[in-house]
């Protein structure tokens, strides 16, 4: 399996071999593609999957540093801290393998936090909207979760 992510089309596909088995809309930065260390965009190039994190928990688990909090999102929660960016469900991190471009230094992916994770329904998808991260739905991610391992080729393209 590899991931393939298209920014510009706000979408995530997984292929085996050369066939797309699965298609899905994301939410990529709002800030648009970049590397930087605080520049809030979605950095480009091949990664992996560092960390598969969250198995087991359940739907709409809200994440905070990569644990769980012991919340589940609801959108009243969502009413009460209208300025939290939600990390639900799971958490793939991801690792630059392009030192210089995205790994070590002020690019490296790892050290920025960039994950693919779960969103409120709430979050519009096809629409760029997140702080670096790739956001999906949660009912996707965790299909997408079960496909893959950590190791997995994920290509972030402009």
């Amino acid at each position: 399996m590899r991931i393939s992510v298209s920014v510009a089309s706000q979408i995530l596909d997984v292929y085996d071999q050369d066939a797309i088995v699965r298609h899905y809309r994301i939410s990529s930065a709002r800030n648009g593609v970049g590397q930087e260390y605080g520049s809030f965009c979605t950095p480009l190039g091949k990664h992996i999957i560092r960390a598969k994190i969250g198995e087991g928990q359940p739907l709409n688990t809200v994440f905070v540093r990569r644990r769980p909090t012991g919340e589940i999102y609801t959108p009243d929660l969502g009413t009460r801290f209208p300025g939290r960016d939600w990390i639900l469900t799971r958490i793939l991190w991801l690792s630059g393998c392009e030192p210089g471009f995205n790994r070590l230094g002020k690019v490296d992916t790892m050290r920025r936090y960039i994950y693919i994770h779960g969103s409120p329904d709430s979050v519009e998808m096809g629409k760029p909207g997140s702080i670096g991260c790739i956001r999906m739905r949660n009912g996707d991610l965790l299909e997408l979760f079960d496909l893959v391992s950590a190791g997995t080729e994920v290509h972030i393209r402009g």
